[in-house]
């Protein structure tokens, strides 16, 4: 299936992003988790407008700045820290030569809003 994401500098954008096999890992990692928002708000400034995080996936509601639309880079940031300190899940072929740990699921699912 093909997939096109519609990136709109300055637009709000709705997202759910979920852990690999929904493992329940997110508020046992609270303080990880903010780290990582904290480290991608400082290099790739945006506004959090609404935020639930569940055990196994989180839901969002993003701002984005005028002139910039990209919120893959945001998403990348904040799965690479969180995932960083974390032990390696189980990984098949594919996901191990894209250096994924098996924390996340692969993308997220957007809504423009």
């Amino acid at each position: 299936m093909e997939y096109r994401r519609f990136y709109q500098s300055g637009a709000r954008y709705f997202f759910t992003v979920v852990t690999e096999n929904r493992k329940p890992i997110l508020i046992d990692n609270i303080e990880r988790l903010r780290a990582a928002f904290r480290l991608c708000l400082s290099r790739y400034p945006f506004e959090i407008e609404a935020i639930v995080v569940l055990p196994d996936h989180l839901h969002t509601l993003w701002k984005l700045p005028e002139g910039d639309a990209d919120f893959s880079r945001r998403w990348m940031v904040i799965k690479r820290k969180f995932s960083s300190a974390l032990p390696v899940g189980a990984v098949n072929a594919s996901k191990a030569k894209k250096r994924e740990k098996g924390i996340w699921q692969r993308g997220f699912w957007e809504h423009w809003a």
